[in-house]
């Protein structure tokens, strides 16, 4: 049997606003507060350690950047959002109608 794998994507906001993070196609949405950054982590979904649904032969992740949104769609079989310890992003990082104090 082959060791399942699993691929992060570091998603930072370097601006002074929260960034809308949007994950695919779970369509959850989290903010980032400014000088925060968050990684996506999806397992590999393939029994056998193969990624399937890439656009590229390395393409783990997909990604659409727009001016104050982010919106990644990992390939993996499910995802898990963390904070830049490894510590899983919790329910207060989840979109409200407004961005939360930062």
């Amino acid at each position: 049997m082959v060791a399942r794998g699993t691929a992060r994507l570091l998603v930072g906001n370097s601006g002074e606003e929260p960034q809308e993070l949007t994950v695919e196609p779970w369509a959850g949405a989290y903010w980032i507060p400014p000088g925060r950054t968050f990684a996506v982590v999806t397992p590999t979904p393939g029994e056998d350690g193969s990624w399937r649904g890439t656009t590229g032969p390395h393409g783990l992740f997909g990604v659409d950047r727009r001016p104050d949104s982010v919106t990644v769609w990992p390939y993996g079989s499910c995802f898990q959002l963390t904070d830049g310890t490894g510590t899983a992003a919790g329910a207060d990082w989840g979109r409200p109608e407004r961005p939360p104090a930062c």
